[in-house]
């Protein structure tokens, strides 16, 4: 267990000596001042700091408090400070609570309540580092490589679980740098084929003339260039998970081919007059709109029905609450050179303001790049290419509702599966008032079951 900490910051050589009698016995450090406060604080990373806002040169005000609590939450975003104040600066205490303090007291001083105050936040620190032991200890969700914590992937990773022991083709739809291909592996793992390779291709990385023989093979001779008979991707996974990824790129012409061989699960290299028996699980991914493809005469609608027989739709970065902070923290760990690099407080806050308009991929670039950048222990949102996140002095009201009702409507819409009906009732919101609030939040119910 680790060992308690506590760093005492006073300048009053006989508060000093009385708060530090109240924890004898502990691991105690004592700061006079905000150079010193700093100091210590970078050396014993206490895991719970006392801070008398008055501080020198500013002893009569809490400008020098503020300050160093600042700097404090930056340096050791997890550790607990206790704002010590007088009973008339009730005012600036609340305002250290706003700002990133744990709790309050105020003088004089009690030894037991004292005690019992800076008890409780040891215990809270405690309980919050077990947890995050154990979340690094245990994956976020039953499939590898996917962390998350928000109501709505967990509900697809069920619905994952339930279809990957089958055999039935899966379609996962989602904007680029969502995840997709993790989510088919992680169908792959959990399937009966989790033995056999698991083949990807892309369907928009291959020119269209040397697709069809990427994918079916081909025999020697067979056109120019052909000088040797080649396995193609079908084949080379038979038994094991076919990946076509970015299938709504694929050639119509080549789209009919793919359909015979779902049908027939039989293929012909080009060239070849022979059928092949092919064993493969299909799972297609894209980013782009079937259905408008579909009526555009792009995409074969016969073909989408073969390929779907399951559809998982994976939500945009910015839809699931909480998953920004929880990823940049994985990479930020996957991608340190330096043991103890962290991001700081602000830099969470930027992160989970952000709109992540590249999703997940975009957001590993800047972990990479920030962990190359950071200077010192803690990385800052310019490492991250980002701008400070507005302090909670400086929203106003309405921008803090808005948020909040945000929030509440995705949470609901997911927690019900995303039935519009059922949402707006639990809401306490008409139909049409609902479809508006989507509007000006600009948050997606294609898939919303009407």
């Amino acid at each position: 267990m680790i060992k308690r900490s506590l760093l005492i910051v006073e300048d009053d050589p006989g508060l000093q000596s009385q708060m530090k009698w109240c924890f004898d016995g502990q691991d105690v450090s004592v700061a006079g001042n905000a150079a010193e406060a700093e100091a210590l604080a970078r050396k014993k990373e206490p895991q719970v700091i006392t801070l008398d806002l008055g501080l020198p040169p500013d002893p009569g005000g809490a400008s020098e408090g503020f300050r160093l609590l600042e700097s404090i939450n930056e340096l050791l975003p997890f550790s607990k400070v206790i704002v010590i104040t007088g009973r008339e600066e009730r005012e600036n205490a609340l305002r250290a609570v706003a700002s990133g303090a744990y709790d309050f007291y105020q003088k004089p001083i009690d030894s037991k309540t004292l005690q019992f105050v800076v008890e409780r936040a040891f215990r809270l620190w405690e309980l919050e580092q077990e947890n995050r032991r154990l979340t690094q200890l245990t994956p976020q969700t039953p499939l590898d490589g996917l962390i998350t914590a928000s109501p709505n992937m967990l509900e697809l990773c069920q619905l994952v679980e339930r279809m990957a022991p089958t055999d039935a083709t899966a379609l996962i739809l989602g904007e680029t740098g969502t995840g997709k291909e993790i989510l088919a592996r992680a169908i792959h793992d959990l399937s009966t084929r989790r033995d056999q390779s698991f083949t990807v291709i892309n369907c928009a990385a291959i020119p269209e003339n040397l697709l069809e023989s990427e994918l079916f093979g081909h025999e020697k001779g067979s056109f120019t260039g052909a000088v040797n008979r080649k396995i193609g991707t079908i084949e080379a996974a038979n038994g094991g998970t076919l990946f076509l990824d970015e299938i709504g790129d694929m050639p119509v012409s080549l789209q009919a081919k793919i359909l015979r061989f779902l049908q027939e699960r039989t293929i012909e290299r080009v060239g070849g007059n022979t059928s092949i028996a092919v064993d493969v699980r299909v799972i297609s991914a894209t980013h782009r709109s079937i259905d408008e493809m579909i009526s555009a005469s792009d995409f074969r609608e016969d073909l989408y029905f073969r390929i779907s027989e399951i559809t998982l739709s994976l939500p945009p970065l910015r839809d699931r609450p909480g998953d920004a902070a929880l990823l940049a923290t994985s990479f930020v760990n996957q991608y340190r050179s330096k043991p103890n690099l962290k991001l700081s407080s602000s830099c969470l806050k930027s992160i989970e303001s952000y709109h992540w308009p590249g999703n997940i991929r975009e957001l590993q670039n800047r972990a990479k790049r920030a962990c190359i950048m950071a200077d010192g222990p803690l990385i800052t949102p310019r490492d991250f290419e980002l701008q400070p996140s507005k302090s909670s002095s400086a929203v106003n009201l309405k921008e803090v509702r808005a948020e909040a009702e945000r929030k509440a409507i995705i949470a609901t819409l997911n927690r019900n599966g995303r039935n519009v009906s059922q949402t707006a009732r639990l809401l306490g919101v008409s139909r049409p008032t609902l479809y508006n609030l989507f509007r000006k939040y600009g948050i997606s119910a294609d898939e919303a079951d009407e």
